[in-house]
């Protein structure tokens, strides 16, 4: 089975992919879903980010997101003690769930691809990319925030470029091209590979 990994920056598209990858019958493990699941379920996760963060960052058993989103994306180290203490809990998950799909291939997603070191465990990986302006706006209507607090989430993840350079195959989501065609081209490409 192949392992494609699938990754973007903030608001490049990702998610919309995604979902075409699964109208054509293709798995898609989503990181930032098993993350949030993982943080809320995961009793040992529970007990560091606790300590780490303190008791408020649960209320009721739910992680309080909005309290530790205000700490952890205006201090980049503490940030890092997050992603450290969530990351292999995630990229184990994903292993897991790949080793029991049976389909040609499979695609886990995740923003972090290689900030978090997940592109090891694939393939290889595709890249969404959207000019910034572009991804800017879809944030700021999506998520009814500022282009400041768009702008400091861009911040926090590796340049658009240099992420794109890593990448085995680019798909361009800049609302000139037709994406489903693009998709649809390596959905082909990947079950050749796979069938080899």
């Amino acid at each position: 089975m192949l392992r494609v990994g699938l990754t973007g920056g903030i608001g490049s598209g990702k998610s919309t992919v995604a979902d075409i990858f699964r109208v054509l019958g293709i798995p898609v493990f989503d990181a930032d879903a098993a993350t949030r699941q993982l943080m809320e379920a995961d009793e040992s996760l529970i007990a560091s980010i606790t300590k780490e963060f303190g008791e408020e960052a649960y209320s009721n058993k739910k992680l309080n997101r909005k309290y530790l989103a205000s700490i952890v994306f205006n201090d980049v180290y503490r940030l890092e003690k997050l992603n450290a203490i969530t990351h292999p809990a995630v990229i184990n998950a994903a292993q897991v769930w790949m080793q029991q799909q049976k389909t040609a291939y499979v695609i886990k997603e995740a923003a972090l691809m290689f900030e978090s070191a997940s592109a090891a465990g694939v393939d290889l990986v595709v890249g969404v990319f959207a000019p910034q302006h572009i991804r800017i706006k879809r944030v700021m209507d999506r998520d009814a925030v500022s282009r400041q607090d768009v702008l400091a989430r861009i911040d926090k993840q590796i340049d658009e470029g240099i992420k794109m350079k890593l990448c085995d195959h680019i798909l361009v989501n800049d609302e000139q091209q037709l994406l489903i065609p693009q998709v649809l081209h390596l959905h082909e490409k990947f079950i050749g590979q796979a069938n080899k």
